[in-house]
């Protein structure tokens, strides 16, 4: 990829019961529309309701991610959060997440993985479609096609 490389950008997620009728929903450095929809996903195809949660998300550094890489970061930070359960903090997570649920691949996953091994990061989980052939070494990785395979992979980490 000409003039370009992954950045690593780390996704927080607050999720705390709502005050108000109409939980918000505050998404800075992420697109707010991602975020529902995302939300809308979470509670159809991971069992989490939060739909009477306050969720807030934030791309740390003031970064704005567009891609939607991000999508399966966004929402371990959102699971961890409402499970008060903190992730570790060398694991790495991307991966694009369908209306029904499925984990697609992105992009440059090997590059996004090489360049997380480099920053220390020792666990990943990733799209199966961005399953290393070669390993990484000193990485454990999970591969995963639907957000539950997801959420049961993170449950040794949650």
């Amino acid at each position: 990829w000409e003039g370009t490389r992954p950045l690593l950008v780390e996704a927080q997620a607050l999720v705390d019961q709502s005050a108000f009728s109409n939980p918000r929903r505050v998404a800075v450095g992420f697109e707010q529309n991602r975020l529902a929809m995302l939300l809308a996903v979470l509670s159809r195809h991971g069992g989490l309701q939060v739909a009477d949660q306050d969720v807030y998300i934030n791309a740390v550094g003031g970064i704005r991610v567009d891609e939607t890489s991000s999508d399966l970061a966004v929402l371990m930070a959102v699971v961890s959060s409402f499970r008060n359960r903190a992730l570790p903090r060398d694991l790495i997570c991307f991966g694009e997440v369908g209306l029904s649920g499925e984990i697609r691949p992105v992009p440059n996953g090997q590059e996004r993985l090489r360049e997380a091994a480099k920053h220390g990061f020792t666990r990943g989980l990733v799209p199966k479609g961005n399953y290393p052939k070669q390993p990484i070494k000193g990485m454990e990785l999970k591969a995963v096609s639907q957000l539950s395979e997801a959420l049961s992979a993170a449950g040794d980490w949650l």
